[in-house]
């Protein structure tokens, strides 16, 4: 794995204060920005690394952290050990956030060596995995046992979202205690994130961690499976036995449906892709929609003619099979 020398990517010395961090970073991100450079896929790079860079060391949190790596590195100790062991992603349904001000909501378009630092793009992150000592679940659990500072205790929380929320990603505002009173952390909820998934905020519970459970709240109109959505769509019995177009709704919004002529009450269509969100990204599940027919409400005096007319004409064909 890469180290990246941050310092060195923005060009200022490992003392440099917040104001020239930030000085340092807008007079290169203007110059290596790809609005300005279109095409070229040198400046592109250069300007994620760039990137990358102000998101560590703008942050008092991060850059802490990343120079106690650093600092093993130049005492020639076993960084790379230490983030092999301490940034391998489990699969409890842990997740790494970032939180508010810290940059794009997702941490894919990172390098791997700020991913196994500062979270893994979300991935899960908590289970002890088979081959890994106790206490060695995360890579601020190594960087404890280093220091000597193991000990503090975790948080959980308990959150509530809509499945609306669950669908854009939101953000939740909680209030924590520490040595020096009460102060709020703004929380972001990962796009796609599940029922009974974790999100994990490392280092903000008094020295330990702060731990949100969601919980999803039921929704009238969709029952969530995994990434699928399910929900029933009215269909008058017009368009059912004739063919045409429905309006089918989905947490994106409406969108239009074929209905093929002599569609059954019950019968299920598939629309890929407008389910939730992928947590990792890639794609959405799918809305599976269910034909429930329907009548006009109220029935006219000219709507029950015909639907009479239908069943002279249909009543006899039907005795007649019975028969």
């Amino acid at each position: 794995m890469e180290f990246k020398d941050y310092y060195k990517i923005l060009g200022v010395a490992r003392d440099a204060d917040p104001k020239t961090i930030s000085q340092a970073f807008r007079k290169l991100a203007r110059q290596h920005h790809p609005d300005v450079n279109p095409g070229n896929a040198a400046a592109e790079q250069r300007f994620k690394e760039i990137n990358e860079a102000y998101q560590v060391l703008s942050d008092a949190d991060r850059r802490s952290k990343y120079d106690q790596i650093l600092d093993l590195r130049q005492r020639g100790g076993g960084w790379e050990d230490l983030l092999r062991r301490g940034g391998a992603p489990g699969d409890d349904g842990t997740f790494t956030v970032f939180t508010e001000g810290a940059g794009p909501e997702g941490l894919g378009q990172f390098s791997e060596f700020f991913q196994q630092i500062f979270g893994g793009a979300f991935q899960a992150g908590g289970r002890r995995r088979r081959g890994r000592t106790a206490g060695a679940d995360s890579f601020e659990d190594l960087l404890r046992q280093r220091a000597g500072r193991r000990g503090a205790a975790d948080i959980e929380r308990p959150v509530e979202i809509t499945l609306e929320e669950a669908y854009r990603g939101t953000t939740r505002t909680v209030t924590v205690s520490d040595g020096r009173g009460d102060r709020s952390l703004d929380v972001k909820i990962p796009v796609g994130v599940r029922d009974g998934q974790r999100i994990r905020v490392a280092g903000q519970a008094n020295g330990g961690d702060l731990y949100l459970i969601v919980r999803l709240r039921p929704h009238p109109m969709f029952a969530r499976d995994d990434d699928n959505l399910s929900t029933e769509v009215a269909v008058p019995i017009w368009t059912a036995a004739l063919g045409g177009e429905t309006d089918v709704p989905t947490p994106g919004g409406p969108v239009r449906m074929t209905i093929p002529p002599g569609t059954r009450d019950g019968r299920t269509f598939r629309l890929r892709g407008r389910g939730m969100p992928h947590l990792r990204g890639g794609g959405a599940g799918d809305l599976l929609a269910k034909v429930r027919l329907t009548l006009p409400d109220p029935l006219t005096p000219r709507d029950r003619e015909l639907l009479e007319e239908m069943r002279r004409a249909h009543e006899p064909v039907a005795k007649t099979k019975t028969s």
